[in-house]
């Protein structure tokens, strides 16, 4: 692959991102842009990889976006497991026992409070491990886009991954969403800003024995 089609994959996937997370508040699709968005960027991310011969550069975006598949599996884990242990525990076993026990008692508000609390333990406990699952996966994407700046000279990269780990430390406000869709928004011009006519950087010689 040339550096023109990997910066061009790349540049594409990452406006897609951008996109995707506009039409989030009013298309269903979005998540699907979203999706389509990634598997360029990654294949953008290893066609660079492969030109500046930095296996970096691909690796640790890999390794961020199995993170965070991962890590989003063990929040809703996390979510319906402790839902239904603390259901459990007040003597429920399904959703629509929940609802009527939460209607009859509607008047009753210490009731209604240790019947809507397990939701909100739950609901808590998943975003602890959401929150730390997304600064490890920034963390990680952050070393590649490091390394990439490197690599090409466009410091935009180097940018980009920074706002982008701060976007996920104050994730725990909104904020942190927006900063996040900005670094990918910073992420989209520095894949387009590359310099395809550049020479690919000369292999070290191996050192004399």
């Amino acid at each position: 692959m040339t550096l023109e089609t990997s910066k061009n994959l790349g540049g594409i996937g990452a406006l897609l991102i951008v996109i995707g997370g506009l039409a989030t508040f009013g298309y269903g699709y979005a998540g699907l842009l979203g999706l389509i968005g990634l598997i360029l960027l990654l294949i953008g991310t290893k066609g660079m990889a492969d030109y500046y011969k930095e296996s970096g550069v691909f690796n640790n975006a890999l390794y961020a976006v199995i993170v965070s598949i991962v890590g989003g599996v063990v929040a809703v884990g996390v979510f319906i497991m402790g839902i239904l242990a603390s259901l459990a525990s007040l003597g429920i076993t399904d959703w629509t026992e929940w609802a009527m026990e939460i209607q009859q008692n509607a008047t009753n508000w210490t009731a209604v409070w240790d019947l809507i609390w397990p939701l909100i333990t739950a609901a808590v406990a998943a975003l602890i491990v959401l929150f730390v699952v997304v600064v490890i996966a920034a963390v990680l994407y952050r070393k590649s886009l490091t390394t990439l700046a490197q690599k090409s000279g466009v410091k935009m990269f180097e940018t980009a991954g920074l706002l982008m780990l701060i976007g996920a430390v104050l994730t725990i406000i909104l904020i942190g969403f927006v900063l996040i869709w900005i670094a990918f928004i910073l992420i989209t011009v520095a894949f387009f800003s590359v310099r395809s006519t550049s020479a690919p950087p000369p292999s070290t010689p191996p050192a004399p024995s």
